[in-house]
């Protein structure tokens, strides 16, 4: 699987890493396997040849030569990995199929082109390689890179099917955005536990899952701690926002690090929040809400292609309400799942956040946001009766990727499931009565199936979101 990796503006220093011990000596045998011209000495395994120094220079000379302007990050880094459980390929297969391959497909290096830019693959461990090229070409233009990493998975599913690898996911753009290694390293420096952008995430996550406007929206992200920035199109019109996690700063602390809404998660930029806005209900008490949970997966199991959309949309922002509102004993295990399940929130292909069960999902994270303490007011009995229900859509969600064929999305569910399971066990509660609501101390499982017309045959936070009194307690909001 292709990754891109923070590009850069120093070619030396990227090559001492590659060809170095690794932050925790990891890298073992770091070597060439490939590279633009054949038969390069590599400089681990010929010194007397080639130096890093030598070959740093051979690599930036096109750039040196351009007679335009030179890209300010010229140094474009590419790692490609296969799974775990994979055979070991050997270096010929990397260099030949992979590293030739994968070049080609991202615009590095076409087959055939004699003027393209100048390339290595650095192998320093059994599962993956690193592909570094500079932008510059031999003719002095600049390569045509736009969409590389997309056309370097569309060549990667032609390795799994000859070698019989694991398939990877397509690239349905649900995954979620890793922090790159400047971010991490950022952290580690501050002693911090998660980098600021995935603080930032869990915190629009769950200020977008409550929200039901969009001025709720940015009132509640200045609630919760963070500097925010609107963007108005040329009509004045609100169209963007960008948040900046307090005290984290670039360039030697002279300006603060914004990001986007997009930029750090798919489905946070502002039409797509605005998608998932549901009218607001009156607050149910714990015990509507668990019904309604039932009912949703019900409605869930039987839902087509285009309305399940909304419908685990709307349960992946309940089950982030509901880990913000959990008890203490479950609170760890709630927010693991709700991190988990938060892949199988959106659907690959479709914008479309209508579903039947939603209505039902919304109601109920209403109910928690604003009586947080019936769950625990209730006891070990109410929290088991939630994570039952919980559990219940969640299986309903699993199902229902299944049968849409979204392999990731099915994995993320039923982690997600699997935790909520674990949750339960904690909770202590003897297993309820058969007299009692829910009747049944092991979850159920939900099969779907489909409408013939309608669906296919087959760490905390560091900073919180506080709840918002109600400013006419008169009023249901």
């Amino acid at each position: 699987m292709p990754k891109k990796a923070e590009s850069g503006e120093c070619t030396a220093d990227l090559l001492a890493y590659l060809f170095g011990p690794g932050h925790h000596d990891e890298h073992t045998d770091p070597h060439l396997v490939a590279a633009w011209t054949p038969g390069l000495p590599c400089p681990a395994r010929n010194p007397g040849r080639m130096t890093l120094a030598d070959l740093a220079l051979l690599l930036d000379a096109l750039v040196d030569a351009l007679r335009g302007p030179r890209p300010t990050e010229h140094v474009w880094h590419v790692s490609v990995r296969n799974e775990p459980d994979d055979r070991v390929l050997t270096d010929a297969e990397w260099a030949a199929m992979v590293a030739a391959e994968m070049v080609a497909a991202a615009g590095i290096a076409p087959h055939g082109d004699a003027q393209a830019c100048r390339w290595v693959a650095v192998r320093h461990a059994d599962d993956h390689i690193h592909l570094v090229a500079t932008l510059a070409r031999q003719d002095g233009r600049h390569p045509r890179i736009r969409g590389d990493i997309p056309n370097m998975h569309t060549a990667a599913r032609a390795f799994e099917t000859a070698w019989d690898l694991t398939p990877m996911s397509p690239l349905d753009r649900t995954a979620r955005r890793a922090p790159v290694t400047g971010e991490r390293e950022k952290a580690t420096r501050r002693g911090l536990t998660e980098s600021a952008r995935e603080s930032l995430q869990r915190t629009v996550r769950e200020v977008a899952a409550r929200a039901t406007g969009t001025t709720d929206f940015l009132t509640r992200l200045r609630d919760a701690g963070l500097r925010v920035r609107e963007h108005h199109d040329e009509n004045g019109a609100l169209d963007g926002y960008a948040v900046v996690l307090p005290g984290d700063r670039a360039d030697h602390g002279s300006r603060p690090v914004w990001f986007s809404g997009r930029t750090l998660a798919y489905d946070l930029s502002l039409p797509r929040v605005r998608e998932r806005f549901h009218p607001a209900v009156a607050p149910a008490d714990l015990a509507l809400a668990h019904t309604r949970i039932r009912e949703a997966a019900t409605l869930l199991a039987r839902a087509g292609r285009a309305e399940g959309a909304g419908d685990v949309a709307a349960l992946g922002d309940l089950l982030v309400v509901a880990a913000a509102t959990a008890p203490i004993p479950v609170r760890d295990q709630i927010r693991a799942a709700a991190a988990a399940f938060e892949q199988a929130s959106r659907t690959p292909g479709t914008r479309t956040l209508h579903g039947t069960a939603r209505a039902h999902f919304k109601a109920s994270a209403r109910a928690l946001e604003h009586a947080p303490r019936a769950a625990r007011g209730g006891g070990a009995p109410a929290v088991l009766a939630l994570l039952i229900a919980l559990v219940e859509a969640v299986e309903a969600a699993t199902a229902w990727h299944r049968a849409q064929h979204h392999d990731a999305q099915t994995r993320a569910a039923a982690q997600a499931a699997a935790l909520l399971r674990e949750a339960a066990t904690l909770t202590g509660a003897p297993p309820p009565t058969r007299n009692s609501r829910p009747s049944r101390a092991v979850p159920r499982t939900v099969r779907v199936t489909p409408a013939p017309t309608r669906g296919p045959v087959v760490a905390p936070p560091v900073t919180g979101v506080p709840p918002r009194p109600n400013p006419n307690p008169g009023r249901a909001r």
